[in-house]
């Protein structure tokens, strides 16, 4: 947590009238145009909306990788528009982890070696980094995988080995971006299924944004933008045992 800054007692993540507008010359372009919501731990969240709905730039700021114009986003009680540079990179590798939908996997280095990556820029022991990277890759069933290179994985693997990365710092949040967009359908409906998992066994707060009603279905809220403005909010109802897909769960066999 940045130094200086009193964390208090609310909702994980509360952005109040958020505006952002960028500027292209003399014009000026809104991206979201007045955004009030709160998301609590522990919840499933998918963003959906067409391209220009706004909904890439509201994920944007809430992994503190744009600020807003206007209104305030509150990230577990800290309000992020109050911090400079350093403070904004320090709150993003202790209470933010990354998917993307291209992997983003360092080609020449090993899948270990990757999760490792967010561990780099703290003090934690290289021993110590490379046994929580080997116990994410555990995590996402990928034990026996560690020394494997991008090219020796397939693509379910690799976004595996990404979803490990995001979870070896142990944040508070798992920010998703079209998660599956790369993948098959049965790899697909896999990685749902994995983060389906964190999100029941590990209480992780998970927000994605896709385009597939059918990937939405596993999250148990609905966010809908259009025009930089919320336009529904919805829950899903949530099946027996607190799971939203319709999978049953995955057990990996040993490499």
């Amino acid at each position: 947590m940045p130094t200086g800054k009193i964390a208090v007692q609310g909702p994980l993540i509360e952005v109040k009238d958020l505006v952002k507008i960028y500027k292209l010359g003399d014009i000026e372009i809104p991206a979201l145009s007045g955004v009030s919501l709160s998301i609590a731990a522990g919840e499933f969240v998918s963003i959906m909306g067409s391209s220009g709905s706004g909904k890439s730039t509201f994920m944007n700021v809430l992994g503190c990788l744009d600020v807003p114009t206007r209104g305030s986003y509150f990230l577990d009680g800290i309000e992020v528009g109050s911090l400079n540079r350093d403070e904004l990179a320090h709150l993003r590798n202790q209470k933010i982890g990354f998917v993307f939908q291209g992997f983003n996997l360092l080609s020449r280095t090993s899948a270990v070696e990757n999760v490792e990556l967010p561990l780099i820029y703290s003090t934690i022991p290289a021993r110590e980094r490379r046994q929580r990277a080997q116990e994410a890759l555990a995590a996402v069933g990928l034990s026996g995988r560690e020394d494997h290179h991008s090219n020796q994985l397939s693509g379910g693997q690799q976004q595996r080995v990404a979803i490990a990365r995001a979870l070896v710092n142990k944040p508070s949040i798992i920010l998703a971006d079209e998660p599956t967009g790369n993948l098959d359908t049965k790899t697909s409906q896999e990685i749902m299924q994995l983060l389906t998992q964190l999100n029941g066994e590990q209480n992780m707060t998970i927000i994605l944004v896709t385009h597939e009603p059918d990937i939405s279905s596993f999250t148990r809220r609905n966010i809908q933008f259009k025009d930089g403005i919320v336009v529904s909010d919805r829950p899903f109802q949530p099946l027996p045992g607190g799971q939203s897909g319709s999978l049953p769960q995955l057990r990996y066999p040993n490499p």
